[in-house]
């Protein structure tokens, strides 16, 4: 029987005390000591939201020594190094660990002479960080499965901490290269993807023409509010990139400073028209913003010359047809009227880019796909519908497509019923 309270001290004590590098490594080795594990690994969410990264320290030994040389690694199927750090990709198939993933519950499969593979999700409030996998010599009792499950969320803590003094983790998750408009994209974003609060569960993405379009989203969460916003820079590559940081920076700012919707436009439409004007070019920057006002249910929108969002309410899916605006920067001077949307407990609010509703994927009903990806958790939703643009263009986007999902709970204020960093009852079922 493992000892719950000791167990637990001796991984905080071994994340405490290695470097940020080793930190995750150290914390799965303890978890794999205390259980008897044969084998434990840490596999890290890939950036393309469709594959799991496995993360491995091997250092460099010579051939003599026993260990495999440079040559020999770098051949090895989809294995990236980077000095000793190893990378290797594991796609999504459908099998135990992507259904760890979607479920949020640990998955145990018998792997005959080898012993028993236990998967256990890493997550924190939602936001799928990656996985834990051990191999135990005999299949293990619940108990030993709970204390894989708890010492998994523990790890998404550690990772989370790790991560802001070393590139590693971010490294592991880049199984394609990044360009500088698309490093500059990805500095935009929210550190998560996804966010799980007892009123709603909220999660977006991106997915990235070949040369990036500006595209960014964001969101921030008050004691009684949520903020998001979604914007779509003019044109592609790195002066798209540079236009969406200004625009993102101006409403960060602004909305820091306790400004409203309608000031926070004021000042992102000034800071872009006062920079292009200075230069003497042309662009602008479209975008929707809004607030929920937590204990009513009142989600407040402005629209800059944005595509729709979508209701999804009561099995039916319709445009919310929102006020009319320009875009930001193409005058000085602009002004954006509000919609009011009361949300029920049980609707759904799609936020998209233009990417999403694109020429070449004019085949895709996304009414449709709301409708049918409805009993999905929006951090499988958003994949899914992003799949199927991606499949009607034939896998080459010309536009950013993004978007992001918002599911309205009600009753502000009550506590979430977890289960290792994620609501269960709201998880995806297995496929």
């Amino acid at each position: 029987m493992v000892n719950t309270g000791q167990a637990l001290r001796e991984v905080l004590d071994a994340a405490q005390d290695a470097s940020p590098v080793e930190a995750v490594q150290a914390v799965t080795r303890e978890l794999g000591r205390a259980l008897g594990a044969t084998a434990v690994s840490f596999l890290i969410a890939d950036l393309s939201g469709r594959a799991l990264v496995r993360l491995t320290h091997l250092p460099l030994t010579p051939d003599s020594a026993g260990g495999a040389s440079r040559h020999d690694r770098e051949h090895v199927g989809a294995e990236r190094l980077h000095g000793e750090e190893s990378a290797t990709v594991v796609p999504f198939d459908g099998g135990p660990a992507e259904q760890a993933i979607r479920s949020q519950q640990v998955q145990v499969v018998n792997a005959g002479g080898k012993g028993w593979v236990v998967l256990a999700p890493v997550t924190e409030r939602g936001e799928a960080i990656g996985l834990v996998e051990l191999t135990m010599p005999t299949q293990p009792s619940a108990s030993q499965q709970a204390e894989v499950a708890r010492t998994a969320f523990v790890l998404a803590y550690v990772l989370i901490a790790s991560r802001r003094h070393t590139d590693l983790y971010e490294w592991g998750q880049r199984s394609l290269p990044f360009s500088l408009s698309a490093e500059i994209q990805r500095r935009l974003l929210p550190p998560a993807l996804t966010c799980e609060a007892g009123a709603f569960t909220l999660s977006a993405w991106l997915e990235p023409a070949a040369s990036i379009a500006g595209d960014t989203f964001d969101y921030v969460l008050a004691r009684d509010e949520l903020h998001l916003s979604m914007t779509d820079a003019m044109g592609h590559g790195v002066a798209s990139a540079l236009l969406a940081t200004l625009c993102l920076g101006a409403l960060r700012n602004h909305r820091r400073r306790g400004a409203s919707l309608a000031e926070q436009a004021v000042a992102a439409n000034a800071a872009l028209h006062e920079h292009l004007s200075s230069q003497n070019q042309e662009g602008f920057v479209t975008g929707v913003m809004g607030r929920v006002d937590l204990p009513t249910g009142r989600l407040s929108l402005l629209n800059a010359g944005h595509a729709q969002p979508y209701l999804a309410r009561a099995g039916r899916v319709e445009q919310v047809r929102l006020a009319a605006g320009l875009p930001l920067g193409l005058f000085s001077g602009l002004e954006h009227g509000l919609t009011v949307v009361d949300l029920h407990p049980g609707d759904r609010v799609v936020f998209v880019t233009d990417g999403m509703l694109e020429r070449n994927a004019e085949t895709v009903d996304l009414p449709a796909g709301i409708l049918a990806t409805r009993h999905l958790h929006p951090r499988e939703a958003t994949r899914a519908l992003a799949d199927e643009v991606i499949s009607a263009s034939g896998g080459e986007l010309a536009d950013d497509a993004t978007l992001m999902v918002l599911d309205w709970h009600g009753e502000h204020g009550r506590d979430r019923r977890t289960t290792s960093g994620a609501e269960a009852h709201r998880a995806s079922p297995r496929s």
